[in-house]
């Protein structure tokens, strides 16, 4: 097995405020990555922000500023973001970075060497929201299903295509090679059925004097990359690509994860632009579902989001980090109300593993029991989180946390210390290291618990507080 590691995120755009569906993201790469770290693999793991685009372009507008100062302010709060949920990325890109703006650059030139870009005029309805242009048969009323409040915009003007359409051989063969290209199994199947429909080329510039903000076209200052042709390429810009080969052949290539809306993006476009390039695919593509509140999309103007800022002052990082891995489904959507948040909450981190942690703390305090504990890398190297399953794999470990408690219930170590205290202590030591057991795999999904855990093991003690209060 390759011992090293490449992770990333998508970058969200920086037109508001991270939402509960980017924490998703962003702690289940981060459990990932915290997982192989774990396995003794040299990881690296990406995130960032997408800067350029209509989107961003406009919001900047509509708060009066200058769109560099907009993106520059929004970016510290998506970094802020990630430091709340201890997310433990090894590089944050900007897709403002100096580096980036010249790896996209160069990008286009190699794919128009190929002959891979073509000018041609068009006319398209084109969804803002998605920054995709769309086809009559993927709207609803004459709406995109995604942004159905936005209105959609008809698009007339000359422009630089990518030919999409030379690609549909090559990437059915990807995926034919690669059954486990895109998970789970019905994206693959859908990525699959939207190839064999035929490809159309699809826009990869805008006018300046239209829409300014973003990387100028190598060789004509009047257009700027359309955004997802320029955002993609921090996959690889961020991993030294063009400059720095030896880096980039260290890690590339990528597990990505993305949100069903992004499934054409990640896993059909960018990979043909890989391909128009001489670069080799990705890893991996990791789909996430939406997270519903009640069965409907969270949007502002339905009035029906949570902010995952509010849930984390409220409850603790890893109350959150715990809800978002193991109680919201990873592949297909999922909901979360401030309700289902709060029975989560006590029934499997107050009364569960909290109520466990000092049950067998007390006990081992009291009767100054100190096993011998197995080391780390022993602990880990019993545990796999399968085909990236998360959802199953926190699942295991609240199984264990039933079994200890099934096995003090079982053996009453508090009642035999009156006649057998030998035994008693004997069953006390064998709880302590089911303790340690939990507390180490819980370094990859809920780290900060788990440090504290593993130091109240160390120093035999009970916590001054419970790690999660009863609410």
């Amino acid at each position: 097995m390759k011992n090293t590691f490449y992770i990333t995120t998508t970058l969200p755009y920086v037109n508001s405020d991270p939402h509960i569906g980017h924490a998703v993201e962003f702690v289940r790469a981060d459990a990932i990555a915290r997982y192989n770290r774990a396995k003794g693999r040299d990881a690296f793991f990406n995130t960032g922000t997408d800067e350029h685009g209509l989107k961003v372009y406009r919001k900047a507008l509509e708060t009066k500023q200058d769109p560099l100062t907009f993106v520059d302010e929004y970016s510290k709060r998506f970094k802020n973001f990630c430091a709340k949920l201890n997310i433990s990325y090894d590089n944050f890109i900007r897709t403002s970075d100096e580096h980036h703006i010249k790896a996209a650059q160069e990008f286009w030139r190699q794919c128009d060497k190929k002959k891979y870009i073509i000018k041609k005029k068009y006319s398209v309805k084109y969804c803002v929201g998605c920054e995709l242009e769309k086809t009559d048969s993927e709207l609803v009323t004459d709406k995109c299903p995604l942004h159905p409040n936005q209105k959609l915009e008809l698009i007339e003007e000359e422009n630089y295509f990518f030919k999409f359409s030379a690609f549909q051989k090559k990437l059915l063969k990807l995926y034919e090679k690669n059954p486990n290209f895109v998970l789970p199994g019905n994206r693959m199947k859908e990525i699959k059925n939207f190839i064999k429909a035929g490809l159309r080329d699809f826009s990869i510039s805008r006018l300046k004097e239209k829409m300014p903000w973003g990387i100028p076209v190598p060789g004509n200052n009047k257009h700027v990359m359309y955004v997802w042709f320029d955002a993609l390429v921090n996959y690889i810009s961020a991993i030294g690509w063009p400059n720095d080969m030896e880096k980039f052949n260290k890690w590339w290539p990528v597990v990505q994860i993305a949100g069903k809306d992004n499934l054409r993006q990640q896993s059909a476009m960018w990979q043909a632009m890989l391909m128009s390039v001489n670069l080799p695919p990705s890893e991996k593509i990791l789909i996430n579902g939406f997270i519903l509140m009640e069965g409907q999309k969270m949007s502002k103007s339905a009035g029906n989001t949570i902010d995952p800022i509010t849930l984390i002052n409220e409850y603790g990082t890893d109350a959150v980090r715990y809800y978002l891995l193991r109680e919201v489904s990873q592949f297909e959507d999922g909901n979360i109300t401030p309700e289902k948040f709060k029975e989560a909450y006590n029934a499997n981190l107050a009364n569960g593993l909290g109520n466990l942690v000092n049950r067998i703390l007390k006990m081992s305090e009291d009767q100054k029991v100190k096993p011998s504990l197995p080391d780390k890398k022993t602990v880990i190297d019993g545990f796999q989180i399968e085909n990236y399953k998360i959802n199953e794999a926190m699942d295991g470990i609240w199984n264990k946390i039933s079994e200890a408690d099934k096995y003090i219930q079982d053996k009453k170590p508090f009642n035999l210390i009156k006649t057998d205290e030998i035994e008693a202590k004997k069953i006390i030591g064998q709880l302590m290291i089911k303790l340690w057991h939990i507390a180490v795999i819980l370094e990859i999904f809920l780290p900060e618990t788990a440090e504290k855990i593993q130091r109240l093991i160390k120093e035999n003690k009970m916590p001054d507080s419970p790690l999660f209060p009863r609410i």
